[in-house]
This record gives C-alpha cells, sequence and structure tokens, in this order.
C-alpha cells in the first residue's frame, strides 16, 4: 500500500485571507454612517457694508417678544423673569396670533382661519399691549456671550415649536406633521404654502453681549 509522506507541508493557504479582509474593510467604510454635528442650521444675514448706515428699525415696541438669556442661564422675558422655558412655545404662540390692531388684510387672514385657532386667538389673543397682527409680529432673542449652548438651543426650539405647531394647525395638522411635509411633492408643498402664507416666521438673533452681561 502507498502510505503518505512524511515530510508533507500540513500549512493553510492564506494567499487570499488578504483579499478578502480588503473586501470586508472596503464593504464596512461603504455602508457605515459616520455621525457628524452639523451645529445648527441657521441662514445669517449678509456681512452688512461698512460705508452704508445701518437700516432703520420702525417696529412698535408691542409687536417685538422679547426673550433674553444671561450668563447664568436665567431668562427675562418681556421684561419678566421665567423659570420654565417650554412656557415660551405657548407666550410666542398667543404673541404672534393676537390679532390686537389688524390691517384689512388680516382682518381676513382671522376670518378665513380654522374654527380651533379663531377659538384660541379669542381666548389668548387681540390685546392692545401685543403684537397688531402675525405680519408685524417679530420674536427677538438676545444671550450672553456666557450662556449655556444647552439652553441657546433649548430657546431656539421653543421659539421653532410654537411657529410649527400654529402652521400645522391652520392646515389641519400638527407641528410634527408640518415639518414632515414633503416640498417636492405638489401637493404637499401647497399645503406648506397655504400654512405660512402671510405668517412669517420672524425670528431675530441679536449679537451676544459680553460675558457678564
Amino acid at each position: 500500500m502507498a502510505r503518505s509522506k512524511l515530510g508533507a507541508s500540513s500549512e493553510v493557504n492564506a494567499g487570499s485571507m488578504a483579499d478578502i479582509a480588503f473586501l470586508l474593510l472596503i464593504f464596512f467604510l461603504v455602508t457605515t454612517t459616520i455621525a457628524n454635528d452639523k451645529g445648527i442650521l441657521m441662514q445669517l444675514p449678509p456681512k452688512p457694508d461698512p460705508n452704508e448706515p445701518p437700516p432703520e428699525v420702525n417696529k412698535n415696541d408691542r409687536n417685538i417678544f422679547k426673550i433674553l438669556a444671561n450668563s447664568k442661564d436665567m431668562l427675562l422675558v418681556e421684561d419678566e423673569p421665567l423659570t420654565d422655558v417650554s412656557e415660551l412655545k405657548g407666550m410666542i404662540k398667543s404673541f404672534v396670533l393676537n390679532f390686537g390692531k389688524p390691517s384689512a388684510e388680516y382682518v381676513t387672514m382671522y376670518n378665513n382661519l380654522p374654527p380651533t385657532l379663531r377659538s384660541y386667538v379669542n381666548a389668548n389673543g387681540k390685546r392692545p399691549d401685543s403684537s397688531d397682527d402675525p405680519g408685524e409680529a417679530v420674536v427677538s432673542f438676545k444671550a450672553d456671550r456666557g450662556t449655556t449652548y444647552e439652553l441657546y438651543v433649548r430657546v431656539l426650539d421653543e421659539i421653532n415649536a410654537a411657529y410649527n405647531e400654529l402652521y400645522g394647525q391652520r392646515v389641519g395638522l400638527t407641528g410634527e406633521e408640518f415639518l414632515q411635509l414633503d416640498r417636492r411633492n405638489p401637493e404637499e408643498k401647497a399645503l406648506y404654502t397655504k400654512a405660512r402664507e402671510g405668517i412669517p416666521r420672524a425670528i431675530s438673533i441679536a449679537e451676544p453681549n459680553k460675558i457678564g452681561g
């Protein structure tokens, strides 16, 4: 009988293992999503021309909803202290939908609001010391350079949530559903446009004070 040679090599051919490992590495690089912190997505105004005088602001004080945050993360809203940031959404919504002294255009808008929003305005709005109408309302936010990032973001979230909620209610949606509207879809784009028509998202972000201001 033939017998196997005692000196035969027992090593495994690993020549293709490197190729397999390389292919796996490429697969994971292509399919893995790396999370990036993009910060706050905001469109900044153009840099002012130093040769041009600053624009005049002819806004009545009652049409500006003022939010101030100091270096100790304390809020002053409409000249009154506010400890619960979550209250901002309702306050801003009432301010924007006040209709205190509306123009003819905004009288028509009020009459065309859905019943739920008209009831909201009747219960919370029409104050002579608040905004004239949604077209005049501006939300102003000014922080200190020592204000924490967490508070800054929370305030901006509440401001935008107020607008999203009233936009959504105007077309029978929640604020979350309004945000999910796909403007590439003609029907959803029309709904988005109708929700925002005549109610600009007028948010003024002032330059922060120095630390301790």
